[in-house]
């Protein structure tokens, strides 16, 4: 089972704390101090599905020297601000990567192994690109 805690520490600040004890400063954007929590859902969804590419490419045996992965997102005007699209940008490096590979390492993630592209998905457009970064 996973699990996570919230603890406020004054104002809008917060700090969160997931099962191993690592944490994340948390706040409203007029505070300036941590992550938005709305974005942080945006974190979320690009480091969980890096994790996959990452380990998916070596399994290839074409490992990554590099890669960032950037989410933008659409949000309702309304409360309480629901994500209806959101893209996510892969840029990525390493030899001998072969676009086929990058193309299905996303696509597995997305529609098979991460967590949070899944719960997401019922709410939200997920869409995906990807550049090929020349070799250093």
């Amino acid at each position: 089972m996973s699990s996570a805690r919230v603890k406020w520490i004054g104002g809008k600040q917060f700090v969160g704390i997931d099962s191993t004890n690592h944490s994340v400063v948390l706040s409203t954007a007029d505070e300036g101090v941590g992550m938005k929590p709305s974005e942080l859902l945006l974190v979320a969804l690009a480091s969980c599905s890096s994790v996959d590419v990452v380990e998916i490419m070596a399994k290839k045996r074409t490992p990554l020297d590099f890669m960032e992965v950037s989410a933008s997102a659409e949000q309702d005007t309304d409360p309480p601000w629901t994500f209806r699209k959101i893209h996510l940008t892969y840029r990525v490096r390493g030899k001998g990567i072969l676009e086929k590979n990058i193309a299905q390492a996303i696509e597995l993630s997305e529609k098979k192994y991460c967590s949070v592209a899944s719960t997401l998905s019922g709410v939200a457009e997920i869409t995906t690109s990807y550049e090929l970064l020349p070799e250093e």
